[in-house]
């Protein structure tokens, strides 16, 4: 029944993307794209047993873009109907014709566009009804409270379901619709012993609610994390090897994918300036982009302009071999899109270097093991690189105490020329799938 509900909702978009593009063909545009969507979803966050927020999401929009040789202008509405899809489409024409043109403007090459839409298994609707959301916030709440007597506050737990569908086109003859859905539990909790408070999370997010970590599952283990950094101390000024956890050293590649996308590199700001070619990683390194995991989290068989999404080696033996780029930015750039408008497309970190969590902790023998990272101290034109964390300083190859009010400070370049070995403890909850990174060295600033 879902599937039929949103085959219905993609053949009424696919109707309001034709009919914007005919209006914008009558303006005169010589190219013309639109894009729509409906969104629905439903919140839920019990804090202490409590329902504190009930919300459920609907939305939909079109935005269109269109070209009158090499100007452009864009508009968008919140409203489906035709007099509104017509009142954008002549706004964006009015917009267009009095915007310099730019020689990098327009659709994307004809030869580029996705003709086969891959089935990626993106679309599991869960049907929950707002009692049943709820009641999963409680069991994750309690279960998580249960753990520990010094388990005394929370922030709450917090159940979201999303479902969507959006359709683009263009003038270039691509029409083509995805379903799509989200889902994600979250908690968080306070220990405290005595004066001394600390919080911590943890969440879970698929597709499919039947990948979903266990509600119990993720209460027990936000508090265990609660729990262990009580008791925090502070270290003295030091250099040392630094070990991320795996959901905080995604970042420390996303810093990477945003030095190397297309706006940064033609705006000539970028600490990896010119960089394809060059050694970025160790020579254990590789970086590949699959657009095309099912079900995975950034999967889509075509990116924000309707390009077709392939596989790519991004970093092969640590050497860059291209840029992040879409039509435009590839113009910019003399060079040619990569399907990345809109952003990436589950990127897999892997090492030649690797092992267990364990391991890499046995490896490091004695440094900090980071598990907070806090303010936004990174400069992407110098790659100056310092934030605030918390974490545990490891001594012996074993977590001896937690440590907070640290800064942590170094240069990305060498951060990532740096790194000693990625875990096998891969999460895959997000757009970029890594395990945890142990670094060689970086300054830590704290006493």
């Amino acid at each position: 029944m879902a599937q039929q509900v949103d085959a219905s909702r993609i053949s009424e978009l696919k109707q309001v993307v034709a009919g914007a593009l005919a209006e914008a063909e009558s303006t005169g545009a010589s190219q013309a794209d639109a894009d729509a969507s409906l969104q629905r979803g439903l919140t839920a966050t019990v804090r202490l047993g409590e329902i504190d927020t009930l919300e459920y999401h609907r939305d939909r929009g079109l935005s269109v873009t269109l070209y009158f040789g090499k100007a452009k202008g864009s508009a968008s509405t919140a409203d489906l109907s035709p007099t509104a899809v017509r009142e954008t489409v002549l706004k964006a024409a009015a917009i267009a014709r009095h915007t310099t043109e730019d020689p990098c403007a327009g659709l994307p090459d004809p030869a580029d566009l996705a003709r086969e839409i891959p089935d990626l298994d993106l679309h599991h609707p869960w049907e929950l009804e707002p009692e049943q959301a709820v009641t999963l916030a409680r069991e994750c709440e309690a279960a998580g409270l249960a753990v520990d007597a010094r388990l005394k506050n929370s922030e709450g737990a917090t159940l979201t379901t999303h479902s969507g569908v959006r359709v683009f086109g263009n003038s270039l003859g691509f029409l083509a619709g995805l379903a799509s859905t989200s889902h994600s539990l979250s908690c968080a909790l306070l220990a405290q012993d005595g004066s001394d408070m600390q919080r911590d999370y943890w969440y879970t997010v698929a597709r499919n609610p039947a990948a979903l970590e266990p509600a119990q599952a993720v209460g027990r283990r936000a508090a265990e994390r609660a729990l262990a950094r009580l008791d925090a101390r502070r270290l003295s000024t030091r250099r040392a090897p630094v070990l991320f956890c795996a959901e905080l050293a995604r970042g420390l590649f996303g810093h990477f994918i945003g030095a190397i996308r297309g706006p940064s590199q033609y705006r000539r700001a970028s600490f990896l300036l010119d960089a394809v070619g060059q050694s970025v990683f160790p020579p254990f390194i590789d970086i590949v982009e699959r657009p095309h995991i099912r079900q995975g989290l950034a999967s889509s068989p075509f990116d924000g302009e309707g390009v077709a999404t392939r596989d790519r080696d991004l970093v092969r033996a640590g050497v860059l071999q291209g840029y992040v780029l879409g039509t435009y930015s590839a113009r910019k750039l003399g060079l040619h899109t990569t399907g990345n408008a809109g952003g990436i497309h589950n990127l897999l970190v892997s090492s030649k270097e690797s092992g267990s969590f364990e391991e890499l902790l046995a490896r490091m023998g004695t440094g900090l093991f980071v598990t907070e990272l806090m303010g936004q101290g990174v400069n992407g034109v110098t790659g100056d690189y310092s934030r605030g964390a918390s974490g545990f300083w490891v001594e012996g190859g074993s977590i001896a105490y937690p440590v907070h009010e640290l800064t942590i400070a170094g240069n990305l370049r060498d951060i990532l020329s740096g790194v000693v070995a990625v875990g096998s403890d891969v999460d895959a909850k997000g757009a970029i799938q890594t395990g945890s990174v142990l670094l060689s060295e970086l300054t830590i600033a704290g006493e």
